[in-house]
């Protein structure tokens, strides 16, 4: 563990884009002792997009280092790919098992705030650094995981899984900004030439949004033909692969009828998906488990419910089965509930913790 002694000794993931830069700016403008960690995630045969690397291009790596080198601060490159291996096992077998996954979240857990501990601790320093948007504030002698001064930045949702023991150890230096834009300003001020690097939207190892190639390597089935039904188990016709379909999703159903269709729900064993009105994705409440909680809460409470990274929340009422699952009891019903998202609980803008959806309660 990070020393007393490497208090003022941080570790800032270095991604080689603005945030993360704006973070490190602002670490050593705090007087900090910085070292700078690029993590080095190799892509794997044939799972490129559009001709460009799945994920970490040299020129990340390049910019991460030149970063570095203009702050004066020292710099490591470690190998991420176990991990990263992992992480992308556990996405093509969330497709295969009819789930919709988020790799953002497990790469927080694996990665950023798993192996970046264990290089802090290495080193003696204290403090893990992230160019994320969110907050960490400290309540009556705690640390409290919080959303973003800038709400239309927060990440909040994405960091839910931080091991609540290690929340006073995590510095988000972005978390007060109020803009992508302040970000921009710093990293120009600061001299770096990322300052006007665009923003990678998508997920890493998917630059082009298209997963296939991952599915094909890793969970073919997923990829196998099969029906698609209505409501009632009539058969419409036929899709391309369960793992291309998500809860709500209207696109790419191909069949004709007099009012849209969506997604309904997703039967890995049979290989179907069941499509119906908009008016049928509505759930009144779902079941998660795999929870990780970062304040402590009663058995059962009121809160406001994320459901996806875009999601604006839903009040509700949560009951803790156990240490590990939960059930949500929405105030008013909620659309598009989806098994393999997460489900992160808010008071406010306080993160009380959150779980893996494991089904919606129709």
């Amino acid at each position: 563990m990070g020393t007393a002694s490497g208090k003022n000794r941080a570790i800032v993931a270095l991604s080689g884009g603005v945030d993360s830069a704006a973070a490190a700016v602002l670490l050593c403008q705090a007087g900090l002792e910085v070292t700078g960690v690029y993590i080095c995630l190799q892509q794997e045969h044939g799972e490129t997009a559009g001709g460009r690397k799945s994920c970490c291009s040299p020129q990340d790596a390049a910019d991460a280092a030149a970063i570095a080198s203009r702050l004066g601060i020292d710099f490591q490159v470690v190998d991420g790919n176990d991990e990263m291996t992992r992480i992308k096992d556990a996405f093509a077998q969330a497709y295969a098992d009819g789930r919709t996954p988020n790799p953002c979240i497990v790469c927080n857990q694996l990665i950023k705030f798993g192996k970046l501990f264990e290089i802090a601790d290495e080193i003696e320093a204290y403090s893990i650094a992230t160019g994320h948007y969110a907050q960490i504030v400290g309540e009556d002698g705690h640390a409290a995981l919080h959303r973003a001064m800038a709400k239309d930045k927060d990440q909040s949702y994405v960091l839910f899984g931080i091991d609540r023991s290690r929340l006073g150890r995590v510095r988000f230096p972005l978390g007060r900004l109020s803009s992508k834009e302040q970000a921009r300003a710093i990293v120009k001020d600061a001299g770096l030439s990322v300052h006007d690097k665009p923003d990678s939207q998508e997920i890493c190892f998917v630059p082009d949004g298209d997963y296939r190639a991952i599915l094909k390597g890793r969970a073919e089935r997923a990829l196998r033909p099969g029906p698609i039904l209505d409501e009632a188990g009539k058969v419409l016709g036929t899709h391309d692969g369960c793992g291309l379909f998500t809860i709500g999703q209207r696109r790419g159903i191909r069949i004709a009828a007099a009012e849209p269709l969506y997604v309904l729900s997703i039967d890995p064993q049979q290989r179907s998906i069941t499509i119906g009105p908009k008016v049928s994705l509505a759930c009144c409440g779902l079941r998660a488990g795999g929870a990780n909680w970062l304040a402590d809460v009663p058995e059962t409470f009121d809160c406001t419910i994320q459901i996806r990274y875009n999601h604006r929340g839903a009040a509700g009422t949560v009951r803790r089965l156990d240490d590990e699952c939960f059930e949500v009891a929405f105030d008013e019903p909620v659309d598009a509930v989806t098994p393999g998202q997460a489900a992160v609980l808010y008071d406010g803008d306080k993160v009380l913790g959150g779980g893996w959806i494991d089904s919606a309660v129709k």
